[in-house]
C-alpha cells in the first residue's frame, strides 16, 4: 500500500480538479487515488441514496474540497488500520507489546480531537453509514486492533482481500451462538482437564503439555468441524511436541488407556516392533464425527524431535492420498500444519516448504498453519529468536494471510479458526494463525524456565488458563443462559475429572481403511531370507519390445530437438543392430513396465525430466512451440499415472514431501533424485529421522527411492561423491536397501523390485554419471527377460577361476576403470567381482565366490578415501573372508578440485590394485 501523506499537503483546488477528471474517466487519474474516489463515491451514493455510479460523467462534488480532504484522510486511516491494525493489537495475553511504531493515531492523517464529533461519508466503507470520526476510529480499534490483529494487505488478489476484510469487518463481529459456547467449553474442558490429570498422575514425567495454550484444542475442532462442512473428508496432521498427547487425547480421540500404557512403557501388541520411540512421537489414525454429522479421517504423522521435519511430508502424504483416493481433488483433503513460534521462525524447511505451496509437483490446495506461540523457545525469548516483527513473518513470502490472535480470547480463537478453514477452501491456498499464548512451564516439566525467564514467569505463575478465563466471560456476560452453562460446565469439568482419574474405560473410535490402507495391510514385515536372493521381476521379450517401441515413438505433429532426435535414433540403432538397451532406456523400461501392470510412478528433484546429465529425457519438447510429450504417457490405453517434476532448489523439504507421498501408497513407485549424490547433505535430517530409522520406531514402511549420482571424474568435492559412508553406518535391522549398479537390467530389476516385494524398504542407490553412456553399462534384452537383481555380479571375462590370483571386490564405477586395464593387458588371471548390493549385504554370494577363487588373494578397491566409501562398513561387517583395502588415503574433503590431481590418483589405485 502506497503512502498518500501527499493527500494531506495537496491543495483542495488540486483535489477537487482530480476528481473531476475521474469523474469522467476514472482511468484517466492514477490508479491510488482512483480507489480513493471508487470509495469516497460509493459511500456518498449509499447514504444519500444516489443511483448515479461511480465515475457517472458529469455527476457534481457533494463537499466542499476541504471535507473532501477530509474524506480522503479518514478513507487513508481506515487503510492504515486495515494495513497495520495488527501491530497494536491486544493479541498478548501476557506482557504489553513492543512498540512497532504503527502510527495510527488520528494526528497522522491530518486530523485532530476537533474532527472525531463530526461525521463523514467514510464510515460507509466500514459498513456504518456517513457517521462520527469517534465511532470509525472505535469501530476500526475494535475489528482490526482488539484480540485479533490480520495481516493481509499485502496480498495483490483484490478478491482474498475483499473476503478477508468482509469477514473481520461482519462476519467476525457476529456474537458468538449458544451452541459454539458450550463447544467451546467442552473442548477447553478436555484440554484443560488432559493435562490436569497427567500433571497429578506422572508427577515430573516429560509430556510437552499445552498448559497456557490450551485454546490450541478448541482452534483444532473448530478447523475440523468448519472444513468438513466445506467438503473435507480428511486431515492429515503434523505437529512437534508441545500439545501432541492432548491434541491425540481430544482432537483425534485415542483413548486415555492407550496414552497410559505408553506412560507406562507398555508396548502395544502387533503395534511396534525394534527400538519404538517416545510418546510425544507417535502417530495416529482415527475417524470423528463432527457436530453436524460429517466424517472426517484424521491422521496425525509420526515426528520426531526435529520440530517442523514432518512438515514436507505431510503435504507429500495428502497430495498421494488426493491422488489416489480423491482424484486429485485437493477439497476433500486437507494438511495442517501445527508450529512452534521459535522453530517456524528458524527452521528453513518452513521456507522450503512455502515455496513449493503453488508449484504444480507439490501443490495441496492449500495448507492450514496454526502457530502454538509460547513467545519462547527452549530458554530463548523472542527477542533473540528471530529478526522479523512476527514468527510467522515468512508467510509474506507466499501472500499467505496471518491472523495474531490472544489465546486466552477462546471466542476470537474459534472464529479464526473457522474464517481460516473457508479461506483455505474458498481460494486453496495456505493461511496462518498465530495463536499467541504461553508455555505454563519449561521446555518439558522437569526444566525450570525461571533460570533464564525470571520475569515472564512470575506473570505466568499469577495468570489463570483460559478455562479459567473464558469461564470467568461468561459468568459476567450477565445472560443468565450463559451464566448457567458455566456453571453446568464446571461441575462437568470436576467430574470428568474425576472418571478419568478413576480410570473409567473409553471404547476405541471405529475406523475403516482406506484402499491404500488396505493395500499397506496387505504387505508383510520382511525376514532375513528375504535378502537371500531376489525375486523374479523379469518381463516377458515381447513386452520390451513392445514397451521399447512405444517409449521411442512420439505423435506425427510433435518436432523434437534434433540433438534429442539422434540420441533417440542411436538408442533404437543399439536396440535393432545388437539386441542391447543403455542405462537411461533400461530405467525407463522399468517405469514403462510398471505403468503397463497398473502401477503409478512418481519422480521428482532438480532437472529430472532431462536427467542432470542428459540423458533420461523422459520429457520431450517440441523445438518450434516448447510443447511437452511424455514418453511414458502412451503406453496403452489403461496404465498407471506418470508423474515427473523438475522441483524448486530444495533438498530437504522436496525430499521430505517424495517420502510423505511414498508413505500414503505402497503401490506407486516414489524416486527423488539429488542433482549430484552430495547433495543429499541438505536433506540429511529426513534421512536420519525417517529413511533410515522409520520402521523401527513407528512400524513405518516406505518403498522410498533415493538415486545419488557418484563417481570421481575430477568434478570436485561437491560434485564426486554422495557420502556412502553415511548410508551404510545407519544399515542395520534391514532398514534400507543401498546399492552402487553398473548395468542397465540390474537397475531395471532393482526398481521393479521395489513393488515386487511383499513388503516396503527404502532403496538408496548411488547412480553413475559419465557411466550413464559406458557400453559396459548396456545389458542385453535377455537380461530383462530373466531372472531379477543380481546383489553381485561375476567377472565373465574370467576363464579358468583356478587361474585367479586376484580377486578385486569393487563397487560402481570402480569396476569400468579396472575392467578397462584388465581387459587390455588380458588380466585372466585377475578376476574383478562387483557388489551390486552393499545392504544387506549378500554374504552367502560373497563366500561361494571365496570359494570358486580360492587360490586367490582378495582386495577391496574404491575411489574414495579409506574413511569413506564402503570400507569401514565391509571391515566391521565382512569378516568371512580375508581382504585388503585398496583406495586413496584418508582425507578431510571427499576430493581433489584439480583435475591432474585426480588423474594421478585414479591412476595410482589402478595400478596398485593389479600389481600389488
Amino acid at each position: 500500500m502506497k503512502d498518500f501523506s501527499f493527500v494531506t499537503n495537496s491543495h483542495p483546488a488540486y483535489i477537487e480538479s482530480l476528481y473531476q477528471d475521474y469523474r469522467k474517466d476514472p482511468g484517466a487519474v492514477d490508479p491510488e487515488w482512483s480507489k480513493f474516489f471508487e470509495g469516497f463515491d460509493f459511500a456518498v451514493n449509499n447514504v444519500n441514496g444516489k443511483a448515479g455510479a461511480p465515475g457517472a460523467a458529469g455527476a457534481g462534488l457533494p463537499v466542499s474540497s476541504d471535507q473532501l480532504t477530509k474524506e480522503l484522510n479518514v478513507y487513508r486511516l481506515i487503510q492504515a488500520y486495515r494495513k497495520k491494525g495488527h501491530l497494536i493489537s491486544k493479541t498478548n495475553p501476557i506482557r504489553e507489546r513492543k512498540d512497532r511504531q504503527a502510527n495510527l493515531d488520528i494526528s497522522f492523517y491530518g486530523l485532530g480531537e476537533a474532527d472525531l464529533k463530526t461525521e463523514f461519508y467514510a464510515g460507509q466503507v466500514l459498513g456504518l453509514g456517513k457517521t462520527s470520526l469517534e465511532t470509525i476510529v472505535n469501530r476500526l480499534k475494535q475489528v482490526y486492533a482488539a484480540s485479533v490483529g490480520l495481516e493481509f494487505t499485502y496480498i495483490n488478489d483484490a478478491k482474498k482481500v475483499e473476503w478477508l476484510q468482509k469477514e473481520m469487518e461482519t462476519t467476525f463481529q457476529q456474537p458468538t451462538t449458544l451452541e459454539s459456547k458450550k463447544r467451546i467449553l467442552l473442548k477447553l474442558n478436555q484440554g484443560v482437564m488432559f493435562e490436569r490429570f497427567l500433571h497429578t498422575k506422572y508427577i515430573g514425567q516429560k509430556r510437552f503439555g499445552l498448559e497456557g495454550g490450551e485454546n490450541t484444542i478448541p482452534a483444532l475442532d473448530a478447523i475440523i468441524n468448519t472444513a468438513a462442512d466445506a467438503g473435507v473428508q480428511e486431515a492429515v496432521i503434523g505437529m512437534a511436541h508441545r500439545g501432541r498427547l492432548n491434541v491425540l487425547a481430544n482432537i483425534l480421540g485415542k483413548t486415555y488407556e492407550q496414552i497410559f500404557n505408553e506412560f507406562e512403557g507398555h508396548a502395544v501388541p502387533d503395534l511396534t516392533m525394534g527400538s519404538g520411540d517416545v510418546k510425544y512421537h507417535l502417530g495416529f489414525r482415527s475417524i470423528v464425527t463432527t457436530p453436524s454429522g460429517k466424517k472426517v479421517n484424521l491422521q496425525l504423522l509420526p515426528n520426531p524431535s526435529h520440530l517442523e521435519v514432518v512438515d514436507p511430508l505431510v503435504t507429500g502424504f495428502a497430495r498421494s492420498k488426493a491422488d489416489v483416493i480423491y482424484g486429485s481433488d485437493y477439497d476433500k483433503i486437507l494438511p495442517i500444519l501445527i508450529h512452534g513460534d521459535a522453530a517456524v521462525a528458524g527452521q528453513g524447511v518452513i521456507y522450503e516448504l512455502l515455496q513449493m505451496s503453488n508449484l504444480k509437483g507439490y501443490y495441496t490446495g492449500g495448507t492450514m498453519h496454526l502457530v502454538i506461540n509460547n513467545q519462547i523457545g527452549f530458554t530463548t525469548d523472542f527477542d533473540d529468536a528471530r529478526s522479523s516483527d512476527y514468527c510467522t513473518s515468512i508467510a509474506s513470502t507466499v501472500q499467505a494471510p496471518v491472523f495474531h490472535v490472544n489465546g486466552d480470547d477462546a471466542e476470537a480463537v474459534v472464529k479464526v479458526a473457522e474464517i481460516s478453514a473457508r479461506y483455505r477452501q474458498e481460494f486453496n491456498s495456505d493461511i496462518f494463525i498465530d495463536l499467541l499464548c504461553y508455555r505454563k512451564h519449561g521446555h518439558n516439566e522437569g526444566d525450570e524456565p525461571k533460570f533464564t525467564q525470571p520475569s515472564l514467569y512470575a506473570l505466568i505463575d499469577k495468570h489463570p488458563n483460559p478455562r479459567e478465563v473464558y469461564t470467568q466471560k461468561l459468568l459476567q456476560a450477565g445472560e443468565v443462559e450463559v451464566q448457567e452453562l458455566a456453571k453446568q460446565m464446571e461441575k462437568s469439568f470436576w467430574a470428568d475429572l474425576q472418571e478419568r482419574l478413576d480410570e473409567v474405560r473409553q471404547n476405541p473410535l471405529p475406523y475403516n481403511y482406506q484402499k491404500p490402507e488396505e493395500w499397506w495391510a496387505a504387505l508383510r514385515k520382511s525376514q532375513p531370507e528375504d535378502f537371500e536372493q531376489s525375486p523374479v521381476t523379469a518381463i516377458n521379450e515381447e513386452e520390451v519390445k513392445r514397451l521399447f517401441g512405444k517409449l521411442m515413438e512420439w505423435p506425427k505433429e510433435f518436432v523434437p530437438l534434433r540433438k534429442v532426435e539422434k540420441l533417440l535414433q542411436d538408442k533404437i540403432k543399439l536396440f535393432e543392430t545388437e539386441g542391447k538397451l543403455d542405462w537411461a532406456t533400461g530405467e525407463l523400461l522399468a517405469y514403462a513396465s510398471l505403468l503397463a501392470e497398473g502401477k503409478d510412478v512418481r519422480m521428482s528433484g532438480e532437472d529430472v525430466k532431462r536427467g542432470t546429465f542428459s540423458h533420461r529425457h523422459a520429457i520431450l519438447f517440441d523445438e518450434n512451440t516448447n510443447a511437452t510429450y511424455s514418453r511414458l504417457g502412451s503406453l496403452q490405453d489403461k496404465q498407471g499415472q506418470f508423474r515427473i517434476y523438475n522441483s524448486l532448489l530444495s533438498e530437504f523439504a522436496v525430499l521430505g514431501f517424495e517420502y510423505g507421498y511414498a508413505m500414503a501408497n505402497p503401490n506407486t513407485l516414489v524416486l527423488w533424485e539429488a542433482q549430484y549424490g552430495d547433495f543429499a547433505n541438505g536433506a540429511q535430517t529426513v534421512i536420519d529421522q525417517y529413511v533410515s530409522s522409520a520402521e523401527q520406531k513407528w512400524t513405518t514402511q516406505n518403498g522410498l527411492v533415493m538415486l545419488l549420482p557418484h563417481g570421481y571424474e575430477g568434478g570436485g568435492p561437491d560434485h564426486s561423491n554422495a557420502r556412502p559412508e553415511r548410508f551404510l553406518q545407519a544399515c542395520a535391522e534391514y532398514n534400507m536397501i543401498v546399492t552402487n549398479i553398473t548395468t542397465s537390467a540390474n537397475f531395471f530389476h532393482a526398481l521393479r523390485r521395489q513393488l515386487t516385494w511383499q513388503f516396503r524398504k527404502p532403496l538408496v542407490n548411488f547412480a553413475p554419471k559419465a557411466n550413464l553412456r559406458h557400453i559396459g553399462s548396456y545389458s542385453p534384452i535377455s537380461a530383462f527377460t530373466e531372472g531379477g537383481f543380481k546383489e553381485v555380479l561375476d567377472d565373465e571375462f574370467v576363464d579358468d577361476p583356478s587361474k585367479v590370483k586376484k580377486v578385486l571386490l569393487c563397487t560402481g564405477k570402480m569396476y569400468f576403470d579396472l575392467s578397462e586395464k584388465q581387459q587390455k593387458e588380458n588380466r585372466k588371471d585377475v578376476a574383478i567381482v562387483r557388489l551390486e548390493q552393499l545392504y544387506p549385504l549378500p554374504v552367502t554370494q560373497l563366500e561361494a565366490l571365496n570359494q570358486k577363487y580360492k587360490a586367490a588373494t582378495w582386495f577391496w578397491v574404491q575411489e574414495e578415501p579409506l574413511n569413506m566409501g564402503a570400507a569401514s562398513y565391509l571391515q566391521m561387517n565382512l569378516k568371512q573372508i580375508n581382504y585388503g583395502v585398496i583406495s586413496r588415503n584418508p582425507s578431510a574433503a571427499t576430493a581433489t578440485g584439480f583435475a591432474k590431481v585426480h588423474a594421478r590418483e585414479q591412476l595410482e589405485i589402478i595400478e596398485t590394485a593389479f600389481n600389488i
